[in-house]
């Protein structure tokens, strides 16, 4: 009879490890799966959110933490709207790609900023004045001549409700 219980404890450890095993791997692949934030999700973790034009793109070359040569470029914001944070005319962005000497660096998770573009841009903190987009390419919604998200049915109108309902 102590046999028998000792085997029901351990099959019963057995099935309590599978369990915490499946829920932390789990959690894991959805964590890493690119989960698209929420609007509320980037409004509420932004520092400033701002509707914005790109009035000049300066891509320089830059030497990342692994030794690579990437470009990465300086963004002028010419601030139409603030919908988030302080208020100012004028913001820069830093992002990785652009195209510097004939180069083009695309980098996935991130939109190509070209002159004249314009978009909703969630910021994070600023570093030495340049401000750093929130959660990577989620943190750029570029806008068409219609004031609709590129690719999506989000429009400014929404994010604007969205941001004066916070």
């Amino acid at each position: 009879m102590g046999v028998l219980m000792v085997l029901k404890s351990e099959r019963v450890r057995i099935a309590l490890a599978t369990v915490v095993a499946v829920f932390v791997l789990g959690t894991l692949t959805i964590a890493s799966s690119g989960r698209v934030a929420t609007l509320d999700e980037r409004m509420n973790g932004a520092s400033n959110v701002v509707v914005a034009t790109a009035r000049h793109v300066d891509a320089e070359w830059r030497e990342n933490n692994h030794g690579d040569r990437v470009i990465v470029s300086r963004v002028e914001l010419e601030v139409a709207e603030n919908l988030k944070g302080s208020a100012a005319q004028t913001l820069f962005l830093e992002i990785d790609g652009g195209t510097k000497d004939g180069y083009t660096l695309q980098v996935s998770s991130l939109p190509l900023i070209l002159r004249g573009d314009r978009a909703v841009f969630f910021l994070g903190a600023t570093k030495g004045g340049l401000h750093a987009e929130y959660l990577r390419g989620q943190g750029i919604l570029l806008l068409d001549q219609f004031d609709i998200v590129r690719g999506s049915s989000l429009r400014l109108d929404d994010i604007r409700a969205k941001a004066r309902g916070r």
